[in-house]
């Protein structure tokens, strides 16, 4: 079933977390969202030499080759690459001791790897990776209630539920994945959109594109949706002029009239 939309890209840090305080994660992020991509993954593949056992760097050297992708508008580019990388970081973060921060990145490894298995067409996967990273940050919030950015991932989850086919949300409350919010996904990302960390950027663009979508589904509101979705990605392209993506998303939604 469609867990996580496309275009939605699903990138998080660890906030709220001990260990939290990661300069050299925040500055390869930098570059990613100004639209070095290459830059990018270069520099985390280096971060993942360092340090064998930590597996945030090799999770966001995926996501850098997966904002790349999208950047092309090629879903399949370096897809073998993208999926090698979450098996070693899947492993690394299994691995780590036991604790909230072994388990927000095990959410976040496996929330990556649900969106690739979507785009790949394997419903099954997706669906048993969501469930597992739903499971993984509830486990963290647990423990620590401060972990705004844990709900960009269970935004999605919660979205992408929603809005899957009927016959989609019927295999999942079958499975056990639940039926999923709109709303309740959509405020889940905007809190993680005013007061996340790292995952601050991120949530932003979640949240336009899915803002873009149920525009898609009311007439009525499309005008205000768009307008409120070019809102935030106006900001990010302000910030991050160099970034394809964001804008080639203001050249695709138009400025409503006034």
């Amino acid at each position: 079933m469609p867990l996580v939309a496309a275009t939605l890209l699903l990138l998080q840090s660890g906030a709220g977390l001990p260990g939290r305080d990661r300069p050299e994660l925040r500055a390869g992020l930098d570059t990613l969202y100004a639209g070095g991509f290459p830059t990018a993954a270069a520099y985390f593949a280096t971060l993942a030499t360092h340090d064998t056992a930590d597996p945030a760097a090799l999770i966001f050297e995926a996501g850098a080759y997966i904002w790349w992708a999208a950047a092309l508008e090629n879903d399949a580019y370096e897809a073998r690459r993208i999926d090698s990388l979450l098996s070693v970081a899947l492993a690394r973060a299994s691995a780590q001791p036991s604790g909230p921060t072994r388990e927000f990145w095990l959410a976040t490894a496996l929330g990556y790897r649900a969106r690739q298995h979507d785009l790949q067409g394997h419903s099954w996967g997706a669906a048993k990776d969501g469930k597992a990273m739903r499971d993984a940050y509830r486990r963290v919030l647990q423990v620590d209630s401060t972990c705004v950015d844990c709900y960009l991932g269970l935004g999605v989850y919660q979205y992408g539920l929603a809005r899957a086919s009927a016959l989609a949300r019927l295999v999942a409350k079958l499975i056990g994945l639940g039926s999923g919010s709109a709303e309740l996904g959509i405020s889940y990302l905007r809190r993680v959109a005013r007061d996340g960390d790292l995952a601050r950027v991120e949530a932003n663009w979640v949240l336009a594109a899915a803002l873009v979508r149920e525009a898609a589904r009311d007439p009525g509101g499309r005008a205000a949706l768009e307008r409120e979705a070019r809102g935030y990605v106006r900001r990010l392209a302000a910030r991050y002029p160099g970034n394809p993506v964001f804008q080639r998303f203001l050249q695709d939604v138009p400025a409503a009239p006034p």
